[in-house]
């Protein structure tokens, strides 16, 4: 009986100090992990024992700090309550406010996600919107297209039967005189918005016919009609607008001089032969009164007559 209560008098101490060690261990290693993940947070450290091993030295200032302030607090001393200062967190503490601060960076996030996904969407809705917004507009465009050219068209169809109901039929051409001046290439492009080209007699009975027309519409007056005729890709090579080669011609003559005259070598002041403005005068206009051709400048603004296919 006595030899086992020696044994429990020597065992039992050395268990309980085997405990309290272990105790001592975990409690440090919590510190340590407390630290290191304050450190990493960039949180302010902790107050907590400065001294974990424990000294006898940190217990002397301790007992010392503890015995300066209760002397203070007993010469102090006044009828009114003095306020006890906060108490230091504890580790529970911090992780209790690392665990908050965490959870509310996560309800951010989330926040954000549903901002950026309601973002997303308006994205693609705007996308489809403009996509849509394009097709219209290609739609339009081409219709407007197909309107300007069903104008085009009409308007041609309109010149012509215009030409030929106003105008002079001979065979499968009108011909119609306009008043308004033109150079030759504006002319030109007039006729052809109306669905035909600038006169181009081909031979003379529509030589004659034409000359019977612009008689009768301008006569008393001698004006000068611009036709479809010039040499501007070679001097001396006369071509039709459509590209042939001009093979009738009706240049004007000086007139002769009287029987029994002396004829004379110098031309004509106002009556020279034609064609005679050599490299400056390209484009062919056929007088109103007698129907002969004459060569002007292309750039001379003067009437003109349009042809059209019947």
């Amino acid at each position: 009986m006595q030899a086992a209560w020696l044994l429990g008098a020597l065992v039992v101490p050395q268990l309980l100090g085997c405990s309290h060690g272990a105790q001592e261990e975990e409690r440090e290693r919590e510190a340590l992990m407390l630290k290191h993940l304050q450190e990493a947070l960039g949180l302010p450290a902790v107050g907590g024992d400065e001294n974990p091993e424990g000294t006898s030295e940190g217990k002397g200032a301790l007992g010392a700090e503890e015995d300066g302030l209760e002397e203070a607090e007993e010469e102090e001393a006044t009828p009114t309550l003095s306020s006890s200062p906060s108490p230091s967190p504890t580790p529970e503490d911090t992780v209790t406010y690392i665990l908050g601060r965490l959870a509310g960076l996560d309800a951010g996030l989330h926040q954000l996600h549903v901002r950026l996904h309601a973002l997303d969407t308006r994205v693609v809705e705007l996308t489809r919107g403009l996509r849509q917004l394009r097709e219209a507009a290609g739609d339009t465009r081409d219709a407007v297209q197909a309107l300007q050219e069903a104008q085009s068209r009409t308007e041609r169809e309109h010149g012509r039967l215009e030409g030929c109901l106003k105008g002079v039929r001979l065979g499968h051409k009108c011909f119609l005189l306009s008043r308004d001046f033109e150079a030759q290439a504006a002319a030109q492009a007039r006729c052809a918005a109306r669905g035909g080209s600038l006169a181009q007699p081909a031979d003379r009975p529509q030589m004659e016919a034409l000359s019977r027309y612009l008689r009768g519409a301008l006569a008393p007056y001698n004006w000068p009609v611009w036709l479809g005729v010039h040499d501007r890709r070679a001097e001396g090579l006369y071509l039709f607008e459509n590209g042939q080669r001009v093979s009738f011609f009706a240049w004007h003559r000086a007139p002769r001089p009287e029987p029994g005259a002396a004829p004379s070598a110098a031309p004509h002041p106002l009556s020279p032969n034609q064609p005679n403005g050599g490299a400056l005068e390209n484009c062919v206009a056929q007088a109103s009164d007698d129907g002969s051709w004459w060569d002007h400048d292309c750039e001379r603004r003067l009437y003109y007559v349009c042809e059209f296919p019947f």
